[in-house]
């Protein structure tokens, strides 16, 4: 690994530990030459997912953009990074047991939903009205009695 400060490709592993569910390392190295600590993270390689688009088109997934949307809708909400990123690794998770090398942005976004619901209601209402592209307020209103209604039978 080459060292980001001074290009040295020699460093020690200062401290290693299981990330994202035990799928990934995150390793602390140090420089060997000019001593800077730096992080690396170590992943199995995946299949490559194809995301298919509303309007057809077939697109890379890219975990970034799934990161934005849900930290869009936590905005000013009691939602911590750590737990966008635990959100984020259970929708991959769920695509990684679906097995499949195509996915509609529907499915992708139908499991955001299903993670934010348990872990803010208003981020899962923002994230619900981008994704479902509201086209009145009645359609608001019908989700947010849903949402009511789940919550009196739980």
């Amino acid at each position: 690994m080459k060292c980001p400060r001074c290009g040295n490709d020699e460093d020690k592993v200062v401290d290693s530990r299981a990330v994202r569910d035990g799928r990934a390392v995150r390793r602390r190295r140090e420089c060997l030459h000019c001593e800077e600590r730096y992080t690396t993270y170590e992943a199995v390689e995946t299949q490559p997912v194809l995301v298919l688009k509303r309007s057809g088109e077939r697109m890379a997934y890219h975990r970034e953009k799934v990161i934005v949307g849900v930290t869009k809708a936590c905005e000013k909400r009691p939602v911590s990074l750590e737990q966008i990123e635990i959100i984020v690794d259970r929708v991959e998770r769920n695509l990684a047991r679906a097995g499949r090398r195509e996915v509609p942005s529907e499915t992708i976004g139908l499991y955001v939903m299903e993670q934010l619901r348990d872990v803010d209601e208003v981020a899962y209402v923002r994230f619900a009205s981008v994704y479902r592209s509201f086209q009145n307020i009645d359609e608001f209103f019908t989700l947010l009695n849903d949402l009511r209604s789940e919550d009196d039978t739980h």
